[in-house]
């Protein structure tokens, strides 16, 4: 089911907080902006960039952002067809506050980030022998320690 889109806002304290996040709540929205603040991108090149987002997932995404008009959709009447995404005046105006996301992320990604060299496919199955994971690969070392 989809989700309701903008509904009224209460305007108790924080409303207008409630309203900003509202428009770019999703995973990609954000990011799909932050890089929209340098140039104009195609869907292609978006694609790339944002490398582990779903074809259907960034169009919905670009969908919602052309809707709530956070960003402009250019089509050349060309053939193959052309397509640009900008952002519209009222997306730029959503730069203080990207870069301001930006920063923070930059000063704490060390307590949030994932630990380097450490693949999150590579769990621990607990029905494999110990110091196998659960794809069947062998640990070079494994110690295991005791829970408390």
């Amino acid at each position: 089911m989809a989700k309701v889109r903008h509904s009224r806002f209460d305007c108790t304290p924080g409303c207008s907080v409630e309203a900003a996040i509202g428009l770019i709540d999703g995973k990609w929205k954000s990011v799909i902006l932050f890089h929209l603040l340098d140039r104009t991108l195609r869907f292609g090149e978006l694609s790339r960039i944002l490398a582990s987002v779903t074809p259907r997932m960034l169009t919905n995404q670009l969908r919602e952002l052309e809707e709530d008009g956070l960003l402009v959709r250019t089509v050349y009447p060309q053939v193959p067809p052309k397509v640009e995404y900008s952002l519209s005046p009222l997306g730029r105006s959503m730069e203080p506050v990207l870069m301001a996301l930006k920063a923070w992320g930059d000063a704490n990604i060390s307590r949030f980030g994932k630990p380097k060299g450490i693949d999150p496919r590579e769990k621990q199955n607990p029905l494999a022998p110990a110091g196998q994971t659960a794809s069947g690969h062998q640990w070079a070392k494994f110690d295991p320690v005791p829970i408390e």
